[in-house]
């Protein structure tokens, strides 16, 4: 399914979640989610795609080379199941009170509280 350039696109990731990377060179790391670009689908992961960047001195800043994350695509990180630790996909139910949650479909293990 094709999505427009700047439109949003419903993500079953959010912040705060524990997330694993199932592709690329970071793959099979692990952390939480700190910021999510629903624009671009991708996810900002703690410890996770760290990249160099060099920069000159300023009259505020020494200068140097920072280290900071990355964003990863959406659709390279799993949630992890809260019950047995391995990555799941994420599905919808509603509860008896009518409110909709978010359930690890491996386990059935309810994510939000």
């Amino acid at each position: 399914m094709k999505h427009k350039i700047g439109e949003k696109i419903k993500m079953k990731i959010r912040r705060g979640d524990n997330v694993i990377v199932l592709t690329g060179r970071e793959k099979g790391k692990s952390g939480e989610v700190l910021r999510v670009d629903r624009e671009k689908n991708r996810v900002l992961v703690q410890g996770v795609n760290m990249i160099k960047r060099h920069q000159k001195p300023t009259q505020t800043s020494p200068g140097g080379i920072n280290e900071f994350e990355a964003l990863v695509h959406a659709s390279n990180v799993a949630l992890i199941d809260p019950k047995t630790g391995q990555p799941t996909r994420v599905g919808y139910k509603s509860l008896e009170d009518g409110s909709k949650v978010r359930y690890a479909i491996r386990s059935g293990e309810v994510i939000d509280s």
